[in-house]
């Protein structure tokens, strides 16, 4: 049987909507000055809940930026995508050619979808069960694949087109399945990333009952804090990140610039507890080895590892043990940092924004910090670039998400050569 030669993937435009600012050159230039985008809850009132604080997306125009009309027929996080989407494909020049947008696809993720579109009618509908009330627009906004669909509307995108949904894991396995797409020779480039809005009653209701979020309301800024020993859970946040990738002798013949490579990806599955993480970190080492493995690299490229970790005491410390028994003596000389210290946990739009991150310190040859970190955990023994953005060289970096059900996904990037 014939085996297919694997295609170089590359990365041609960015696009974000984050609680650090709603382009990624803004989102990144808070990244590294060690800007906390938390703070009190706005979008509602958080009287009832423990934890009142959340990493809000702020002075996002939908008028401005989509249009009234069309942003009425989208749930908050779709429109996040939209306008990320649109960012992302602008940085890239993408071609306005059909037969080029004939042979693109797009993938975005999201972990949870248009719930505020479900809280609203749920609430609209409740007191009188007024059910013939419901807006013609109702399913089409909550479905977790309106994001993918809007943009490929708008842009006349039809490769392969579609969502993922792996929680807190999603855009990373987007990331990977986009990939493949142009790797193996489905596409010729991919929209993707991930899309979150959560910030409503229901779903902070839901994480507050789990007590996984931080309940250090009255100083919001310094509550998201990975790695450090106070740490007490982790911070809502909500936004996009998109990038295109593209088959990289396209990329070059016309003439695109080129942020990184992807080198490849590495999926797994815990199989061990639907919102814990396995204390012996097995199912998170199977996928830092297996995306080792595809990339074809040696663990001692690796400079920098963007890590999921979220703030909370369990998995901070199984990622860490995870680093450190996959990487041996060379834990020691990584980079790992956690942007969420800054952003919160866009939850399945966190590997999205993280791999921007990744890529941009691989470009930019500057690693973000961990913010807040102040008191060291003995269990957590890495080096976390504490408080302050470093300047370095890196060939390899790697960017790493998981999920509730026990989703590990860890993708690989790389400098272009």
């Amino acid at each position: 049987m014939k085996v297919l030669e694997k295609r170089r993937v590359v990365v041609t435009g960015l696009g974000a909507v984050t609680p650090l600012g709603n382009t990624f050159e803004a989102f990144w230039s808070s990244l590294i000055a060690g800007r906390s985008g938390v703070g009190p809850i706005t979008a509602f009132d958080p009287v009832k809940l423990r934890a009142k604080i959340a990493a809000e997306v702020k002075d996002f125009d939908t008028d401005k930026l989509i249009g009234r009309k069309e942003a009425r027929k989208m749930d908050r996080y779709a429109q996040f995508a939209f306008v990320a989407a649109d960012e992302a494909i602008a940085d890239a020049k993408f071609p306005d050619d059909p037969d080029v947008r004939r042979e693109t696809g797009l993938i975005i993720a999201t972990g949870i979808g248009g719930i505020i579109t479900v809280e609203d009618t749920v609430t609209a509908t409740s007191p009188n069960k007024a059910f013939d009330r419901i807006s013609p627009f109702f399913i089409p906004m909550l479905m977790a694949n309106a994001a993918s669909g809007n943009v490929a509307m708008k842009h006349g995108f039809k490769g392969p087109t579609f969502s993922v949904a792996s929680a807190c894991a999603s855009s990373n396995d987007a990331l990977a399945v986009a990939y493949m797409k142009i790797a193996y020779g489905d596409a010729i480039a991919m929209i993707t990333g991930g899309a979150e809005a959560t910030i409503i009653g229901t779903a902070m209701g839901g994480f507050d009952s789990m007590k996984a979020l931080s309940t250090r309301n009255d100083e919001p800024e310094r509550a998201s804090r990975p790695f450090d020993r106070e740490r007490d859970g982790f911070v809502l946040g909500e936004g996009a990140g998109m990038m295109v990738l593209e088959e990289r002798a396209f990329a070059i013949a016309r003439g695109a610039h080129i942020y990184a490579e992807v080198l490849g990806y590495g999926e797994s599955g815990d199989a061990y507890h639907i919102a814990q993480p396995d204390p012996e970190s097995k199912g998170v080492i199977l996928a830092f080895q297996r995306a080792l493995k595809s990339a074809g690299i040696e663990k001692e490229r690796v400079g920098y590892v963007n890590a999921h970790a979220t703030s909370t005491p369990l998995g901070d410390t199984a990622e860490s043990q995870a680093i450190e028994r996959t990487f041996g003596d060379h834990a020691r000389k990584l980079a790992v940092s956690s942007t969420k210290s800054m952003h919160g946990h866009l939850l399945g739009a966190a590997g999205a924004i993280e791999g921007i991150a990744t890529i941009l310190a691989i470009e930019r040859s500057i690693i973000p910090p961990t913010i807040n970190y102040e008191f060291p955990d003995p269990e957590c023994t890495l080096d976390y670039v504490p408080n302050v953005a470093r300047k370095a060289e890196l060939d390899v970096a790697m960017s790493s998400g998981f999920g509730f059900g026990g989703h590990n996904a860890v993708v690989v990037f790389g400098k272009h050569r």
